[in-house]
């Protein structure tokens, strides 16, 4: 097994990676990115006997630029649909950010019949990310009408502040700062489609996973840096801990919304201990 594709039943390609024969590890990765930013967890699980698996979502990287679907039902449908084709049964599914909702959803919808065996959210958007009279604490519309007026003006540009800035924590004192890490980010993020990047910042700031997380049963570990600039950690992990019926929250003082990347070493040990606990 190495990487191929699939094809949904709108007729989209997802192109998928599949290493090694263990238990099965799906990672879901975030936006505008695509399966490359688990490069660090998935070389690590694939030597810890693990089967690791990681998709580019609909739209983003190597999959189809797509112009519709770019949600979060149609998201966790496409999930389903690789985690049929594949067979998956006791998977564990990690997700990153965006694709912390696309756990949550897909788990909450498609999890049963032994297919998952638990879930991972880290610095991941759930429960909501808007701002709202139910969700006072979150970020106004006005943040992701900016999000979108700046990927519509000058989307290479745009992918280049990212993560030169807040995502790594990179424009805080006296980070270590690594352009290439910069610039794979920029090249992820051009590899996808504008159209579905534009919808999906919708998807990622908007979607209420709320009911999806009071229907999650497994264990679920909620990872997250207290100084992640881009999903703050008080409307999102703290919040999605509590709704979980068997959740663990692990707090990072001073880690930033990119810390698998930044700090792999400790996030992949207390994952590893978490899928063996």
């Amino acid at each position: 097994m190495s990487s191929s594709t699939i094809t949904t039943k709108d007729g989209t390609q997802i192109f998928y990676k599949d290493w090694g024969t263990g238990q099965p590890i799906v990672f879901h990765h975030g936006w505008p990115l695509s399966s490359d930013d688990w490069d660090a967890q998935m070389l690590f699980f694939l030597h810890q006997g693990y089967r690791v698996i990681a998709h580019d979502r609909r739209g983003h990287g190597r999959s189809s630029q797509t112009a519709t679907g770019n949600e979060m039902d149609t998201y966790a449908a496409d999930v389903a649909a690789l985690a049929e084709h594949l067979d998956l049964k006791g998977a564990i599914h990690v997700g990153h950010s965006t694709g912390g909702g696309e756990v949550a959803r897909y788990v909450a919808q498609y999890g049963g019949h032994g297919r998952v065996s638990k879930a991972v959210l880290i610095g991941a958007v759930p429960p909501i990310m808007v701002k709202s009279d139910k969700n006072p604490g979150g970020l106004p519309l006005e943040v992701f009408d900016g999000f979108r007026a700046a990927l519509a003006a000058n989307r290479a540009q745009f992918f280049r502040d990212i993560p030169s800035g807040p995502f790594y924590g990179f424009n805080r004192p006296g980070a270590a700062v690594s352009q290439g890490v910069i610039d794979n980010w920029w090249r992820q993020g051009m590899m996808g489609g504008t159209k579905a990047h534009y919808d999906c910042i919708k998807a990622f700031s908007e979607t209420d996973f709320t009911e999806d997380l009071k229907k999650i049963e497994v264990p679920t570990l909620v990872m997250h840096g207290d100084d992640d600039q881009i999903v703050p950690i008080a409307d999102s992990a703290l919040l999605s801990s509590k709704l979980l019926k068997n959740g663990t929250l692990k707090v990072y003082k001073g880690l930033p919304h990119g810390m698998a990347t930044t700090h792999a070493d400790v996030i992949n040990a207390d994952l590893l201990a978490f899928f063996k606990a």
